[in-house]
């Protein structure tokens, strides 16, 4: 059997890493435009200087050599035949395959702002080479503006704020979102709040719930100053985006393999419109989160080699995160529509609960501080226990309140 995987992030890496566990003997050929294999999720702190290039790499050192896989990198896969079962790179290679797993990931989506595809001072972080950009262009740069407080909005800020070094000491951050607090995705007003405090103490501005209506130019096309709905005008050396990825799909237009708005569509097995086809990750479009992408890659991978496996969690959005050594994991969507949920909510002012749910089944949940809790709250999801079915308090629940032996002392879970 030979395998083909395109992209070597989350989901190509663990899906290669189960590929090879299964069939000790394939071809399995790997091709990315990366040269190094490395976390995401992690490049602010290298930006911080926290973590060197081998600090970020989430596999052993020689993982590609003791898997035995063939590693073209620093190429793009710039077509895709599914009738004769080969891609072609942008140095021409034509390589067949017998399965292949598209995990190409996604690249930073600039959003529609006047003058912006001009502007000669903008930088994302989704890769390596990103973050050494933001870091030599950080040297030169006094006032840093940052597009989004999402996940990799805040990934940037951190990496960016002043340390205890001093080396960002003279620099004036802000950030701008469009939403009316950061990481609106994963957390409500509260549990962002505490975040959006340690930054003002930090002395970074912050401007909620405003667009960007204009970016004023000077005659080297670098962003002088930028223009907010509010009426505000800030000045900027260095435009940081983190508005949003879309999906690296371009190769796969005229291929055949179905597309929707988001990414390549699959089903829960990770295959695509064609059955030697399958995705993972970022590409598809959907929930462009690291340990989804993981699992994602190894359901894929074990499809492909012929065992069935579903993507089957309770929830596919899971966030943890560990800002300024305050740790917070988000689950579900904890901001739906709370008029038609039962919301349950504990804060004693450094640690944060809050668990929305309805007719027994959990929706979403915040844990901020101590996250014992989410032990308890992962076992009730993933066993789908009925907590109208436990007469205690929701945040009061521990794992006797279900989990138990029966007669034969096997250990078992409320039905």
């Amino acid at each position: 059997m030979k395998y083909i995987v395109i992209g070597a992030s989350a989901a190509g890496i663990n899906g290669i890493r189960r590929l090879r566990e299964l069939d000790p003997k394939a071809e399995i050929i790997l091709i990315s435009k990366d040269e190094k294999i490395y976390s995401r999720c992690i490049l602010h702190h290298y930006i911080a200087k926290q973590r060197d290039l081998d600090a970020l790499s989430f596999v052993s050192k020689n993982f590609i050599e003791d898997n035995n896989i063939t590693w073209i990198k620093g190429e793009a896969v710039t077509s895709l035949d599914i009738t004769s079962k080969e891609v072609k790179t942008n140095s021409d290679r034509i390589i067949k395959y017998d399965k292949l797993l598209l995990a190409a990931g996604g690249s930073v989506k600039l959003p529609p702002i006047p003058n912006l595809a001009e502007a000669t001072n903008v930088l994302s972080l989704h890769t390596l080479q990103d973050a050494d950009q933001i870091n030599e262009a950080i040297k030169k740069a006094k006032n840093i503006v940052v597009l989004g407080a999402g996940l990799v909005g805040m990934d940037i800020v951190s990496g960016i704020i002043p340390n205890n070094t001093g080396r960002f000491k003279s620099k004036n951050i802000t950030i701008v979102e469009i939403q009316p607090h950061l990481l609106s995705l994963q957390l409500d007003e509260k549990a962002a709040q505490t975040y959006q405090n340690i930054f003002t103490q930090l002395g970074i501005n912050q401007f909620y719930n405003v667009k960007i209506t204009d970016l004023v130019l000077n005659n080297k096309h670098k962003i002088k100053k930028i223009i907010l709905s509010n009426g505000k005008e800030l000045s900027c050396d260095l435009f940081l985006v983190a508005s949003g990825v879309a999906s690296n799909i371009e190769f796969l237009k005229d291929s055949g393999i179905k597309l929707d708005d988001f990414g390549v569509l699959i089903d829960k097995t990770g295959q695509t419109s064609d059955p030697n086809v399958y995705a993972a990750g970022d590409i598809t479009g959907r929930n462009p989160i690291w340990p989804v992408a993981v699992k994602e890659g190894i359901i894929a991978a074990s499809n492909m080699f012929g065992i069935y496996k579903e993507m089957d969690d309770f929830f596919i959005s899971k966030s943890t995160m560990n800002f300024f050594n305050i740790p917070t994991m988000s689950l579900g969507t904890p901001n739906i529509n709370l008029d038609e949920y039962e919301v349950e909510i504990e804060d004693d002012g450094e640690n944060y609960k809050k668990l929305v749910h309805k007719d027994g089944k959990i929706i979403g949940a915040i844990l901020q501080g101590n996250l014992d809790y989410s032990g308890v709250l992962t076992q009730l999801i993933a066993h789908k226990i009925d907590l109208t079915k436990v007469p205690k308090p929701i945040l009061k629940i521990n794992y006797a309140d279900f989990f138990h032996q029966n007669k034969n002392l096997e250990f078992v879970y409320l039905e």
